[in-house]
């Protein structure tokens, strides 16, 4: 007889709130990520645990809903009477920071140069200015650059990183390595050549073709820029070996026990094709993934105990209790948007079946519904975290 093996069930939503030391919300842009994360947040400062909630470019609306006037680069309290003041109990403490990308790059700089003279050097060159803040896949890599900073810190229990939005996986996890490459690429080498112990631009020792492609470079730019260029290379290259060192440290953190990936999306085909691309490459990196979040999410609308489906009549006693000014079509208005309700309620449902069975069960999903208007005071904030927490609908 074959033993049936013991599968362990995969755990909560509240019990990954609980035991994690990291959650990373992840997700496309839209689908109530931030709003996530810092419902999670709440939720485990009023289960005990001291949180730190950090985010990417938060709405403005969420700012206020947390008490704050508006978020900053540095952390910042949630008053405890706030929580009182919505009814919400608060045995821990959340604080939330605003990610600020030249800042954290600004940081590195400092720590990894080999002197003060050489980080203000490259602190003060122009084209450090636009990589620092401009350069593609940079917020990406600085985030978790800011989550290895914070990971570290005794004051927080739990750390809730809001991720940016991203139209493809690849960008965040692929950050640290691209980061690593971009700075041992064959490019990089030609202008560490170029640019000898003078401080000058020279194509001595470049192969031919490698130094009419500057020359051709220079003639279009000024030199000045060329300079400027290599310059900005010769000093990042100084700190190249910070960070190799650095991104493996961001790498190893992402797949370490204590840290876990919350998938959030909405029930819409193209999110959810997102998510699943995104959760079938976490799979292969072998980072954990901790649940799916589905927001809005349409339920079939809600009738009396054994109620069969509304009639004609039905609408029309309705409309007249009301005192609707709906004319006479009215009910027949009522009926098809009850039946369209329901259509829309069983689409949702068989998108987030199809989820389930593409993530082959293995990964909890938690369902949250559409929401009649934005969250915008901490109380509907408490609601949707009793609601992550009790696994949704």
């Amino acid at each position: 007889m074959t033993a049936v093996p013991n599968r362990t069930a995969p755990e909560t939503l509240e019990q990954l709130v609980m035991t994690r030391h990291v959650l990373v919300a992840v997700g496309a842009g839209g689908v109530g990520k931030t709003t996530t994360a810092a419902a999670l947040g709440v939720a485990a400062a009023a289960r005990g645990r001291r949180v730190l909630c950090l985010t990417i470019d938060p709405a403005r609306r969420l700012a206020e809903s947390l008490g704050l006037e508006r978020m900053s680069s540095d952390e910042q309290a949630v008053a405890p009477e706030l929580f009182a003041r919505a009814g919400l109990p608060m045995t821990g403490a959340l604080s939330a920071m605003m990610l600020d990308t030249k800042r954290t790059f600004d940081e590195l700089i400092l720590k990894y140069s080999s002197s003060p003279e050489r980080a203000r050097k490259l602190l003060d060159n122009k084209l450090y200015g636009y990589v620092s803040a401009s350069l593609a896949g940079t917020q990406e890599y600085m985030a978790m650059e800011k989550l290895v900073a914070v990971q570290r810190d005794p004051r927080f229990d739990l750390i809730i990183l809001d991720t940016p939005p991203t139209a493809n996986a690849l960008d965040f996890l692929d950050a640290p390595g691209r980061m690593v490459e971009a700075l041992d690429s064959a490019a990089i080498r030609w202008f560490l050549q170029a640019f000898q112990s003078t401080g000058k631009v020279s194509f001595n020792l470049l192969a031919r073709s490698a130094a009419l492609v500057l020359r051709g470079l220079g003639r279009i730019t000024g030199a000045g820029f060329l300079a400027a260029m290599a310059e900005f290379i010769t000093e990042m290259n100084d700190l190249f070996g910070g960070f190799r060192q650095r991104a493996q440290m961001v790498e190893s953190a992402l797949r370490s026990p204590d840290v876990s990936f919350v998938l959030v999306t909405s029930p819409e085909p193209m999110s959810l094709e997102e998510v699943v691309f995104f959760s079938e490459r976490l799979q292969a990196a072998s980072m954990p993934r901790g649940a799916f979040v589905v927001n809005r999410y349409r339920q079939v609308p809600s009738l009396p105990s054994g109620s069969s489906p509304p009639t004609e009549r039905d609408a029309s006693e309705a409309i007249a209790a009301r005192g609707l000014p709906l004319g006479a079509d009215g009910a027949a208005r009522v009926l098809q948007a009850y039946a369209d309700a329901v259509r829309l309620a069983a689409l949702d449902e068989h998108h987030v079946s199809n989820l389930r069975g593409r993530s082959g069960g293995e990964v909890p999903i938690v369902r949250v519904p559409e929401l009649a208007s934005d969250v915008h005071d901490l109380k509907n904030l408490g609601a949707i975290s009793d609601m992550l927490m009790r696994g949704g609908i």
